[in-house]
């Protein structure tokens, strides 16, 4: 299946000429079945421009540091967790780094409340087990078990919306690097290459909180937003520029002004307060990610595309910063009714923002 032919193609897929020229311009050592060096996967994370001029497009804006701790640890026997508030590009750089270091970021668990060990460890073909028994053929690997006989890296989704028990699977596969298989009375051992990337959300604490055994498995790197509003703005309007080619939306990304008061409405609102430290404002319950901004302008493409000029002005943008505030339609109303009024409505720029806030 081409890039051409799917909705979203996997890291790997949409920057391989990127993989390809990194990797034959590296020389620096390669540990075991990594496709490149350790620096080379930083500068695939982080972007620049090779020797031969191609341009690596940066896949995460943020502290070059962290994304050296977190390359580093994959380089040891730990496994990686990746944690931070919602919409930190937890997953996203999971899923590069997996890309990266081992061509296959595809490896997925995803976490939720009822995700069994059979997600980590493996399943049976039902129909071979009835008719033959147990046997290696009758067994179905979880994308670990695949990770650790091919030395790649697998990935886990929202770790800590498992099931404590079920969390607790990876203690062996972390620490012994061996996954027991019981019925048959023998072990999978993981090859070189092996390792596990795994991501938390800051607001799921103590929903399924890791134990204190399985948290020493793992290297934490933290993930803050990103640490200014020029870097978010940056964020913001790539990947909605990025979303509107894939989805083939009739209109042209928003003007970096457009993106910027988004993105200053939703770290304003987060911090509780005006950029210039002089309004207090009210906190929403939201979260008020960068995934919501980036959702927010894309949303206001969709309908300048199809129901406007093409054009992304405010009234495209209402509906979808509405949608991201408001969500307790009690208290987020009135924190954001508080907003329009105090810092919307004095912002000379802002009116076209305020009237068609109104007229909602």
């Amino acid at each position: 299946m081409t890039t051409e032919t799917v909705l979203r193609p996997s890291a790997e897929q949409q920057h391989a000429a990127e993989l390809d020229a990194l990797a034959r311009a590296d020389d620096r050592p390669r540990p075991p079945r990594w496709r490149m060096s350790p620096q080379a996967v930083v500068r695939y994370v982080l972007g620049g421009t090779l020797p031969d001029g191609t341009v690596i497009t940066p896949k995460y804006v943020g502290d070059r540091r962290l994304v050296e701790i977190a390359v580093g640890t994959l380089v040891t026997d730990r496994a990686l967790l990746l944690v931070g508030v919602p919409g930190t590009a937890k997953s996203w750089l999971s899923e590069h780094l997996a890309a990266a270091v081992s061509g296959d970021s595809t490896l997925v668990v995803q976490g939720t409340a009822g995700t069994g060990e059979d997600a980590v460890r493996y399943g049976w073909n039902y129909a071979r087990l009835i008719a033959e028994g147990p046997s290696e053929a009758a067994i179905v690997p979880s994308p670990v078990l695949t990770a650790m006989r091919t030395g790649a890296v697998a990935r886990v989704e929202e770790l800590t919306r498992m099931p404590a028990e079920v969390q607790d699977s990876f203690i062996t596969i972390l620490s012994e690097k061996l996954l027991p298989v019981p019925e048959l009375g023998t072990q999978v051992r993981a090859v070189p290459g092996f390792t596990v990337i795994a991501t938390a959300n800051d607001r799921d604490r103590g929903v399924n909180q890791m134990s204190s055994a399985l948290a020493r498995r793992f290297n934490t790197v933290v993930l803050p937003p990103p640490a200014t509003e020029d870097d978010e703005v940056r964020i913001v309007a790539t990947r909605a520029a990025q979303l509107g080619r894939a989805l083939e939306l009739p209109a042209e990304p928003p003007a970096l002004d457009e993106v910027r008061r988004v993105v200053r409405i939703f770290r304003e609102l987060r911090s509780g307060s005006t950029v210039d430290g002089r309004t207090q404002l009210k906190r929403p319950s939201g979260s008020l990610s960068t995934a919501e901004a980036i959702s927010v302008v894309t949303s206001g493409m969709a309908l300048a595309g199809h129901f406007g000029d093409g054009s992304v002005t405010a009234e495209e943008l209402v509906s979808g910063l509405l949608g991201a505030v408001v969500q307790d339609r009690v208290s987020d109303a009135v924190a954001w009714q508080e907003y329009l009024e105090a810092v919307v409505r004095e912002r000379a720029d802002w009116r076209d923002l305020y009237r068609a806030c109104q007229d909602r």
